[in-house]
């Protein structure tokens, strides 16, 4: 991607009908750029699921991400719990960090599109840990935070889920993991965190919320370094989910219909399992804690804005 130090455009690649070579050249730009960019592919939900399975197992195979009901004209309400979900996708943040398992890959492809806005950023993790000063290397090397979808939207919109509502994204347990990540193909580091990880064991609130969001913007704050994606209708983007982060930008979302449709490569055990706890349930002790404390420092007239949210303006 022209003057970005990650990403690259592939062309000249048929998705629907690729040989054993042409995956082979996909595989090695996949784990040296991290991010790919295939225009034009117009894939249906079968086809793209079935080169995402050639990354391997799937966490979910095809989903939309859209702004409104299938068949309807009229968009989710502002207010509605399915509204605040894709909101909550507006903040930097690493995919499925949240499960006890996180992805290894993301796949999108266009098929609805608003007027204007509506681009899918990224972030390279990679040159956010190489730019970190050697003090600050050292002080996070043995550190961890706990990852949860459900703090995550408490904190950046004051959104608390009920009881019920996907299940499988608000579970009620928070999964720990490093805030240093080796990649297990490159032995490359990486930054691990973004909007879903809170609550460093061993420091205290403020310290942790105060890290975390520091490592943040400074992560997400050269230009080199991140790259927005314009969509065009058939692209498809095949990005790295153990080294970059990633973030939908806004849009009309009252009068734009945007639809894309998303694919998950679940991660490998051996990499992108969570840590051992240091104690039964301590994950879902930390986040009923972290809640509690959100909603009381919430307040009627301006709701929260957390730390995500700022880094994100």
């Amino acid at each position: 991607l022209q003057g970005k130090i990650f990403g690259a455009v592939v062309s000249g690649a048929d998705l629907h009908s690729l040989s054993d070579g042409e995956w082979e050249q996909i595989e090695h730009a996949f784990n040296e750029y991290a991010l790919l960019v295939f225009p034009g592919q117009f894939l249906n939900g079968g086809a793209q699921a079935a080169l995402a399975r050639r990354f391997g197992e799937l966490e979910f195979e095809k989903s939309p991400m859209t702004n409104h009901l299938k068949d309807s004209p009229r968009p989710f309400g502002l207010k509605t719990d399915m509204m605040k979900l894709n909101l909550g996708n507006e903040f930097w943040h690493t995919d499925s960090t949240y499960q006890p398992i996180s992805a290894q890959a993301g796949l999108l492809s266009a098929r609805t599109l608003p007027p204007s806005g509506g681009g899918t950023e990224f972030a390279d993790m990679r040159a956010a840990y190489d730019a970190l000063d050697a003090a600050t290397k050292e002080r996070i090397a043995e550190l961890s935070a706990y990852h949860s979808n459900e703090y995550s939207q408490a904190n950046d919109l004051g959104h608390f889920p009920p009881v019920g509502f996907n299940d499988r994204i608000y579970h009620g347990d928070a999964f720990l993991r490093p805030l240093v990540k080796v990649h297990p193909a490159t032995g490359r580091r990486s930054l691990l965190i973004g909007r879903h990880a809170f609550g460093i064991p061993g420091l205290g609130r403020e310290e942790s919320r105060s890290l975390l969001q520091r490592l943040l913007v400074d992560a997400c704050g050269r230009e080199v370094a991140r790259y927005e994606h314009r969509w065009r209708a058939g692209d498809l983007l095949v990005w790295d989910n153990r080294c970059l982060m990633h973030r939908a930008r806004p849009y009309d979302y009252k009068e734009g219909r945007r639809t894309l449709v998303g694919s998950r490569v679940l991660g490998d055990v051996r990499s992108e399992a969570a840590l051992p706890p240091p104690a039964p349930d301590a994950g879902r002790r930390a986040l009923q804690e972290e809640l509690r404390l959100l909603r009381e420092e919430r307040t009627p007239s301006d709701g929260h804005r957390g730390p995500a949210l700022r880094a994100a303006l």
